[in-house]
């Protein structure tokens, strides 16, 4: 039994929080040649949100690197195969396409701003990587609204969900909380404990309240 209020900050929600959508999303469709490209390199579910506005049969040929088990579910979900899903943060994508041959071209569909910088340190090293943005995060009108109690507990899911949060609110000493993963934990203020689950994933998170 959870004695305290559960809030959960993210795009995603869960029967056991209360879910507060922590960002508002704006889908941009650049013009893609997807011909170009061998394989694409997915870091959000918006990713796959974004290349559904385009015409299935062009693209959904294309396997994907994905950054999570949730991203990597959204394109198995409209059809797509992936090759190989992350940890949960950019940085370890660095690792998974160094893997590939350097002769393929990559197509990485993300965000106008971004947290990593794992595409730049691979063309670094010689991989063809393009880029193009195809959706915008702003902080949500509900993250700005929600009224916390002192004693709670707060579950980040990203770097982006903290710094909306930390726009309007304080995290207090009395506040348990719980990011999902280390990228997130790094968006904290200085000197805010937090606990990681042994996943990244929202349901792990909320496991560890049921850990003694």
């Amino acid at each position: 039994m959870i004695s305290e209020p559960v809030y959960l900050f993210s795009l995603s929600s869960h029967p056991l929080a209360t879910s507060v959508n922590s960002l508002d999303i704006t889908l941009f469709k650049p013009s893609i040649d997807f011909s170009q490209y061998d394989y694409f390199i997915l870091t959000s579910k918006q990713a796959v949100q974004a290349l559904k506005q385009y015409d299935k049969a062009s693209y959904i040929h294309k396997g994907a690197v994905a950054i999570s088990v949730a991203t990597a579910k959204s394109y198995e979900a409209i059809g797509g195969a992936v090759l190989e899903q992350g940890e949960g943060y950019g940085d370890n994508l660095e690792a998974i396409i160094k893997k590939y041959d350097k002769s393929l071209k990559w197509l990485y569909i993300r965000a106008k701003e971004i947290a990593s910088d794992f595409a730049k340190n691979c063309r670094e090293d010689g991989y063809n990587i393009e880029e193009v943005v195809a959706y915008e995060s702003r902080c949500s009108q509900a993250i700005e609204e929600v009224s916390l109690p002192s004693q709670a507990v707060l579950i980040f899911t990203s770097p982006s969900s903290v710094k909306c949060f930390l726009q309007h609110h304080t995290i207090l000493p009395t506040h348990r909380v719980i990011v999902i993963g280390k990228t997130t934990a790094k968006a904290l203020p200085q000197g805010v404990k937090c606990e990681l689950p042994m996943q990244k994933s929202i349901d792990s998170c909320l496991e560890l309240l049921f850990i003694k």
